[in-house]
């Protein structure tokens, strides 16, 4: 079997509020191993003899809407993906780590959506944006609280969902892969 991270969207924050040991319960009950969580926000570790595909993160996240209620989705990503994914940062190492986020999406989006983004978003702040490989690598420069770069945002230009972790908590959920 092999390791995977899943990185649920909208986890204990807008009134999703979900307890991880009820999470980690769950995901046992339905075949995954080693299950443990990093960080109270939706990152959850396991075994699974399945490829990191769409339909394992569509079985996670019909596990999460059937069990807790939450419509969510989850971003499956292998070990190498996550740091593969902070490689390609253009801001990690340069802006603070609280503030630089991995943007993981559903799909690849096209570069005309991305092109969208960019321009959608002109003069709304001083983020910094950058396409990657299934991601969106952004640098929130003065903080993720009062930006206008919100998750909704981001998903009607780039067309798929998302969910951000910032270089702190990708580093922890990568050691904790090791």
């Amino acid at each position: 079997m092999a390791r995977y991270a899943a990185l649920l969207g909208s986890i204990n924050v807008g009134g999703n509020r979900l307890k991880m040991a009820d999470l980690v319960a769950a995901m046992e009950k339905r075949g995954f191993a080693n299950v443990e969580t990093v960080v109270a926000s939706g990152n959850v570790l396991f075994d699974h003899d399945r490829a990191p595909d769409a339909e394992l993160q569509d079985m996670i996240a019909e596990l999460v809407k059937a069990d807790f209620g939450i419509d969510t989705f989850a971003a499956v990503r292998t070990r190498a993906e996550l740091e593969a994914a902070l490689a390609e940062s253009p801001f990690a190492g340069k802006g603070e780590d609280k503030f630089v986020h991995v943007h993981f999406l559903t799909r690849q989006p096209s570069k005309a959506q991305f092109d969208a983004l960019i321009a959608d978003h002109e003069g709304r702040g001083p983020e910094k944006l950058a396409p990657g490989s299934r991601a969106l690598h952004i640098d929130y420069v003065s903080g993720v609280g009062n930006s206008k770069l919100t998750g909704p945002f981001i998903e009607r230009r780039l067309g798929c969902k998302g969910t951000a972790r910032n270089v702190r908590s990708l580093k922890r959920i990568i050691e904790k892969l090791s």
